[in-house]
């Protein structure tokens, strides 16, 4: 049996992690890869780190391609060879005209809960435009969606599964920036990443809209370091590189933000 209780402590997504202990109790008993539902990002995060303390349990993530935000686990014994691949993913085409009636991420994956599906069955959504979008989903639900999944807004679709070689991922654009600051506060590093005010970014941060290593923080005082992660909901992202003192004490840091 696994220590649930000291895995347990202090997660900030007890729910989650109790259907997960669950399922790699599952793994251990019956010498066999369980597969999970989608994590979000700070799921993620959480899972790897309680994981990471079982010797005998190993977790594979993965979303579908390496950047992907959402992903499965495979969770299986330690002494378990798994196969290159062990979590399975099906990909969607859901095209359309969306030329006179753009859609969004809200769009389509609101469109895809209305037929009745979980988030948890869903991936990356991946927008491609007037054409339409690429979903990545759990390949039990990939026939009921292409039977289901008929309408995004105004626009009609057609929703058929792709070869993995079909693909598109955009790049994310970058930024580069080196700033100066008197400390490493997240509200300070953070402003100067995002371009905004530190009291528009403290308020953030109080609202708890601000996570680093996507895991929320609601400190402006919060010390960041080099590698660090930072997220803000709908704005993007921001990764802290290099920082090296000034002869006057302050930092110089590279950070690099992603739209």
């Amino acid at each position: 049996m696994l220590p649930r209780n000291d895995l347990l402590q202090g997660t900030e997504h007890p729910k989650m992690l109790t259907r997960i202990l669950d399922q790699a109790e599952q793994a251990l008993k019956t010498w066999e890869v369980v597969q999970t539902d989608f994590l979000s990002p700070p799921e993620v995060v959480e899972v790897q780190a309680r994981l990471a303390r079982l010797t005998e349990l190993q977790g594979v993530a993965w979303g579908g391609y390496p950047q992907a935000e959402r992903q499965r686990f495979a969770l299986a014994r330690a002494e378990l060879p798994l196969a290159p691949d062990p979590v399975d993913l099906t990909l969607l085409a859901i095209s359309g005209n969306f030329l006179f009636d753009p859609a969004t991420h809200r769009d389509f994956l609101g469109a895809i809960l209305g037929t009745g599906i979980v988030r948890e069955k869903v991936g990356d959504i991946l927008v491609m435009g007037e054409r339409g979008a690429q979903a990545i989903v759990i390949p039990a639900i990939a026939e009921f969606l292409q039977q289901s999944l008929t309408q995004v807004r105004t626009v009609p679709v057609k929703t058929e599964i792709l070869p993995w070689a079909e693909l598109r991922v955009r790049e994310p654009r970058t930024k580069e920036i080196t700033t100066v600051e008197a400390s490493m506060r997240l509200d300070a590093v953070a402003s100067a990443g995002f371009g905004m005010s530190r009291s528009k970014m403290g308020a953030l941060i109080g609202t708890g809209d601000v996570r680093v290593n996507w895991k929320t923080v609601t400190q402006a005082s919060y010390v960041v370091k080099p590698g660090d992660l930072v997220a803000i909901r709908g704005k993007g992202r921001l990764t802290i590189g290099e920082v090296t003192l000034t002869k006057k004490d302050r930092y110089r840091m590279q950070l690099t933000r992603y739209y």
